[in-house]
């Protein structure tokens, strides 16, 4: 695929293969966690690894950062590569964390067995006080002088299950003054009896993310290891670990990977904590995890935005340095815009009235001809079929109109969207008033492409419409965005949720399509006529 001139991380990757670097060593790989749906966001950062991929002819790994059994779930796991593969991206091969659980603990040991990691026995309140503050320093823990042995001893014991969650954990032994808290000694590992989606209970004790990340991308070559804006704190730390271990002739492995950062994506009116987003499914706000109103990819995927509308929104969004709020509309753009070249047009009428056509044989049916999408004449014709009882939108008439309205007035006419020109005569009222029926009259020389003068007439309104004895009944939801402000979490003071949009979700029943809807299929994408796109949806 064709991309943008080179942005700052293939600067980065250019001077690299310029310099000493080899090309054959290229390997990339995006590490979710499975502990929710991904989400726009991540569409960025999938897009930005295995487009480099793509770019440079090099191996992406699919890996799941798999370090905390508390949150993460196999359902996770298995929507993560459903969205991935739905993007069409290609991976090299899927990897975990826990792939290198007894390597991690075997290297941990080593950090032991050199004096650079030692077992902490204090409270998590304990080490959090003791660790300072960004303007004070950190104080050393009581246990940091620990021998080797015993912290061997109680380490392993750690592991056995000998010890009660929160007793112990075992940090690195860095530099408790250093500016960034992230080297004040951080923790490596924590017990935690919790069975794993897939160790099962052979591990009590699970290796946090600094531990486990840069050190899985060790373990698997990875060359360029890049991650969000939020991690370079952490990259000090990342390199600091490689470090020591790069010098243990046991380890096998020469590649030190390299971390850089990029400026995440944050998307108006909608949120990308997966917190938040955990709290808006449990809590019933939105049916699921795809709900269409949520910007996960399946969420994206449900509502009828085609993969390739991701991947171009987040090309145009670009890689950079600094975080910024994209604009919902861009998104909407991408999808516009591709949407148009590939869907199939349909007539819908969302809110119908009837209309009868006075002048119409009773008895007559045409079958009129219709182009499936004007964009790409491959996709043919459809059948749709016209007769003197329709349906048309109520808002497509108004019994008397001033000159700005070019639908269906009284005494006016508009075209029928393939057909005939009508002019509105009158209309029938319920008893509360409401129109039930409008009469109009036909010009039957009118008919769309019949090659008749009158056929070329030009009137300054088209309207839609559906066969009444042909149309077919479907449920529609019309869906708006999910919050009313623009940073619905941008204000810490108040809950987030009070910003939901009441009005993002409208239920129509009472719809009415033109036959040919009824071979639509999931693959499918429609649009329906003057009102939108859609796509068939198999929710109950």
């Amino acid at each position: 695929m064709e991309r943008n001139p080179a942005n700052f991380i293939e600067q980065i990757i250019n001077e690299d293969l310029a310099g000493a670097f080899n090309k054959k060593n290229l390997r990339f790989r995006f590490p979710p966690e499975p502990n929710g749906y991904l989400h726009i966001g991540h569409a960025k950062a999938i897009g930005i690894n295995f487009g480099l991929g793509e770019k440079y002819e090099a191996p992406v790994n699919l890996r799941f950062d798999d370090t905390n059994p508390s949150r993460e779930q196999q359902e996770y796991v298995d929507a993560i590569i459903d969205d991935v593969a739905w993007l069409k991206y290609k991976w090299d091969k899927i990897t975990y964390s826990s792939d290198h659980f007894e390597k991690l603990y075997f290297w941990a040991e080593h950090l032991i067995n050199t004096g650079k990691a030692y077992v902490d026995s204090q409270t998590s309140d304990q080490i959090a006080e003791q660790k300072g503050t960004p303007t004070r320093t950190g104080s050393n823990s009581p246990c940091r002088e620990r021998g080797v042995e015993e912290n061997m001893k109680i380490f392993r014991e750690m592991r056995e299950g000998k010890h009660n969650e929160g007793v112990h954990v075992l940090r690195a032994k860095i530099d408790m003054a250093d500016p960034n808290m992230l080297l004040r000694d951080p923790v490596m590992y924590r017990i935690m009896y919790k069975t794993h989606h897939r160790t099962g209970d052979k591990w009590c004790i699970y290796p946090m993310y600094d531990w486990a990340h840069g050190q899985s991308d060790y373990c698997e070559q990875v060359s360029h290891s890049l991650c969000s804006l939020e991690f370079q704190s952490h990259r000090k730390l990342y390199d600091w670990f490689v470090a020591n271990l790069k010098s243990m002739k046991e380890s096998g492995l020469e590649l030190v990977p390299k971390q850089r950062e990029f400026a995440r994506l944050n998307l108006s009116y909608t949120i990308m904590s997966k917190r938040k987003l955990v709290s808006l499914v449990e809590k019933g706000h939105v049916s699921g995890w795809d709900d269409p109103r949520m910007p996960t990819i399946s969420g994206l995927r449900r509502r009828g935005i085609p993969p390739i509308s991701i991947i171009n929104f987040c090309d145009k969004v670009g890689v950079a340095k600094r975080e910024n709020i994209i604009d919902y509309a861009l998104l909407d753009y991408c999808a516009r815009e591709t949407l148009n070249k590939i869907s199939k047009r349909v007539m819908v009428v969302l809110d119908p009235v009837e209309l009868i056509i006075n002048n119409y044989p009773d008895e007559n049916e045409e079958i009129l001809d219709a182009e499936n999408n004007p964009e790409d004449e491959s996709y043919g014709f459809r059948k749709v079929p016209f007769s003197k009882y329709l349906y048309i939108e109520k808002d497509d008439f108004k019994e008397e109109a001033n000159r700005k309205y070019f639908r269906l007035s009284i005494g006016k006419e508009v075209r029928l969207k393939n057909a005939y020109i009508i002019k509105a005569n009158s209309v029938e009222k319920d008893n509360s008033g409401k129109i039930k029926r409008i009469y109009c009259t036909y010009d039957p020389l009118s008919r769309s492409r019949s090659g008749s003068p009158e056929s070329k007439r030009k009137v300054k309104g088209t309207i839609h419409w559906v066969s009444k004895s042909k149309a077919v009944n479907i449920n529609v939801r019309v869906y708006d965005r999910l919050f009313k402000k623009e940073s619905p979490d941008g204000d810490q003071s108040v809950d987030f949720k009070s910003h939901i949009n009441p009005k993002s979700l409208l239920i129509l029943n009472n719809v009415y399509a033109a036959p040919s809807i009824k071979k639509a299929s999931n693959d499918d994408y429609f649009q329906f006529q003057r009102k939108g796109y859609f796509k068939l949806d198999n929710c109950d």
